[in-house]
């Protein structure tokens, strides 16, 4: 990619950085509950810090301008020494930036309580740069987004990409030119953003299992009931995608209706069910691709992880973990799956990023990229 790395400045000690990270966490009841996007960014905060640097720490959370980073700041200070202004501009940021000795860090507040960040404001992106000397962006996750702290501050501030950045970029760019056998697992629902990256893909893997609610439009296009169950809100055509031998779907579900949850055959889903995750009878079709291939990238959880409905994703999970490939995840409910099976160590390579990953593999690029060539 060319971007300019942090760990190539020779002198960063006594220098104000204005660090964009990844602390978009999942929180319930004000406590963090899954960690792992904060723990990879650690890896430059610590590099700034132990250089001398004076870190910035900028970032989001949430997507509403009421949520606060202060979970955020509870466990950062559990690995780190740093202080929180609990806003991002104003006398009390500028006051502590001043009084900043080398290697200390501050959090400045979610962004996302400005709308000048959501909505790229040039006053607002010129503001944030006046606070240091350098920028890195370190929030691959975000850098999908034509965000003020993405796009906007690289046009006033000698930039560079944080040692994440540049980690997911290496990897995500070999998940591009896969050794054969290779098998990628999608999953999630929203069929419509994913086809077409399904039809890149198609160009580069050898088979593709398609899973999750982005199925059920598969399920319909070849004649099937699919009862209640989710399914893209806009007519799409993909009858050349379901001729293509190297697309797999589940041939069996579970689904749920006013009996329970039940494991059904395809032909078998009438109109009370709602299917809610593939079957044991798919996962068992798909071990045997799991074991041949010698890479797999996967995205997105096999059913409706959000409501419990985890048990063919676990299963995919442990699978895939045992597998002597080499694998790349990504995904919020894909991670959390893994984490919960306690796996994240035994994956190649698992990605920040959910959106920003799927976004970088059909383009090649981010607008968050670009921003730190130009």
């Amino acid at each position: 990619m060319g971007l300019k790395d942090i760990r190539e400045v020779k002198d960063l000690k006594g220098k104000k950085v204005l660090l964009r990270s990844t602390l978009d966490v999942p929180t319930k009841n004000g406590k963090i509950i899954n960690n792992f996007r904060l723990r990879n960014s650690l890896k430059t905060i610590n590099f700034l810090k132990e250089s001398g640097a004076k870190t910035i720490l900028i970032g989001h959370i949430g997507r509403g301008e009421d949520v606060s980073l202060f979970p955020v700041y509870e466990y950062l200070k559990t690995q780190i020494s740093l202080s929180f202004t609990q806003e991002v501009l104003g006398e009390k940021t500028n006051t502590t930036i001043e009084q900043m000795n080398d290697g200390d860090i501050v959090l400045l507040e979610n962004l996302r309580k400005h709308k000048d960040e959501v909505t790229n404001n040039d006053e607002f992106a010129k503001a944030l740069a006046l606070l240091a000397d350098v920028y890195v962006n370190d929030a691959f996750s975000a850098s999908h987004r034509e965000h003020a702290s993405i796009i906007g501050v690289p046009k006033y501030l000698d930039s560079f990409a944080g040692i994440l950045f540049q980690e997911e970029l290496k990897k995500l760019s070999e998940a591009l030119n896969p050794p054969s056998l290779s098998l990628c697992i999608l999953g999630g629902a929203k069929f419509a953003t994913k086809e077409p990256l399904i039809e890149k893909l198609l160009n580069i893997y050898d088979k593709i299992f398609i899973s999750g609610a982005i199925a059920n439009d598969f399920f319909k296009c070849k004649g099937f009931n699919i009862g209640r169950s989710l399914i893209s809100d806009i007519d799409i055509d993909i009858e050349e995608l379901i001729k293509n031998e190297k697309i797999m779907i589940p041939i069996d579900v579970t689904v749920e209706n006013n009996e329970g949850v039940i494991v059904k055959k395809l032909n078998e889903v009438s109109d009370d069910d709602k299917i809610v995750d593939a079957g044991p009878e798919t996962i068992e079709k798909l071990s045997k691709l799991i074991n041949d291939a010698r890479f797999i990238l996967w995205n997105g959880p096999l059913g409706e992880y959000e409501r419990s409905f985890g048990k063919s994703t676990e299963a995919v999970a442990k699978m895939v973990a045992e597998s002597q490939t080499k694998t790349l995840i990504g995904g919020g409910d894909t991670i959390a799956s893994i984490e919960h099976l306690g796996l994240d160590d035994k994956f190649s390579f698992v990605s920040t990023g959910g959106g920003a990953m799927l976004q970088f593999l059909l383009n090649g690029t981010l607008v968050g990229i670009e921003a730190l060539k130009d």
